[in-house]
């Protein structure tokens, strides 16, 4: 019985110290073994691994891509036009010994913080860049920008025992109070462009106008010629008609002349005419006119 009394305790104490000699290393994770803040081992692979109890501790780190949201800040390209920048970066813990080393008990915050102000450094020196306009870095080209940017970052993350993945640009604006002015200026250039086309549509229809009125003078002017000429040929074979009756019989042309001549002067009912007694104009109106028979 006292056997067992003694035994017991020492079997609970040799358990729970070999229990807390085992830990699992997961597969998303790395681990270091720490004596008194020592490295004395890295466990990498996933699985089970052993320390020393009460002396030894694990210390775990994400061995997935990560994710980091950078601060907005404002750059100057080349052509003095200020842009707000908001970027993002995922990387991941490549050798857990020196990111140890380089970040101590801060862990992931403190390299994120650290991180977080390379990527800021290297934003404002790649965009700031002579070379580097605004329209440059709102174009296609940016990426050509975001991969300078994540090869000159992954440089200095070296050092924190990081690895750079990728970097992107999330927005570039402009900053709030340069929105209004050039919102002004976009505005009143296309009030200029449309200023111009008017000018040069109401050119075009002064244009039209007036060669549709040059058109239409000169249509007039034709037919008026031919009316003028088909009038002057219907006169000429009218004339050459009368002449031809006349020549045929003269008296009777006489007589339909001043047929013609009484229907013109005696219009109307009140047409008055001042004559002589023996005028020509009323021979064939006279009872008394000699005809052809009593001649």
């Amino acid at each position: 019985m006292r056997k067992t009394t003694y035994l017991l305790p020492i079997l609970v104490v040799v358990v729970a110290t070999a229990l807390s000699s085992i830990f699992v290393v997961d597969e998303r994770e790395k681990a270091l073994v720490l004596q008194f803040g020592q490295i004395k081992a890295v466990k990498e692979e996933p699985g089970l691994a052993f320390k020393i109890p009460l002396i030894q501790e694990v210390v775990r780190y994400d061995d997935r891509i990560l994710s980091l949201d950078t601060d907005t800040i404002e750059v100057t390209p080349s052509d003095d036009r200020r842009l707000v920048v908001d970027a993002f970066a995922r990387y991941r813990i490549a050798d857990v010994v020196q990111f140890r080393q380089a970040v101590g008990v801060g862990g992931l915050r403190a390299a994120e913080d650290r991180l977080s102000s390379i990527l800021n450094a290297q934003i404002r020196e790649v965009l700031g860049a002579d070379q580097v306009t605004s329209d440059t870095i709102l174009s296609q080209d940016r990426r050509v920008l975001m991969n300078r940017i994540r090869d000159q970052a992954q440089i200095s993350a070296r050092g924190l025992g990081l690895d750079v993945v990728d970097v992107r640009l999330k927005q570039t604006n402009l900053p709030a109070q340069n929105l209004d002015a050039t919102f002004a200026r976009m505005r009143a250039e296309r009030e200029r462009e449309a200023a111009d086309e008017i000018a040069r549509g109401n050119e075009a229809a002064q244009r039209v106008r007036a060669l549709a009125d040059r058109t239409v003078v000169e249509t007039l002017s034709d037919s008026e010629r031919e009316a003028q000429i088909t009038r002057g040929e219907a006169d000429a074979e009218r004339n050459a008609i009368l002449a031809e009756a006349f020549g045929a019989n003269p008296e009777f042309f006489t007589f339909y002349r001043s047929m013609q001549a009484y229907e013109n002067a005696l219009q109307g009912s009140n047409s008055s005419m001042v004559l002589t007694p023996d005028s020509q104009f009323f021979d064939y109106l006279r009872s008394d006119r000699p005809t052809r028979d009593q001649n």
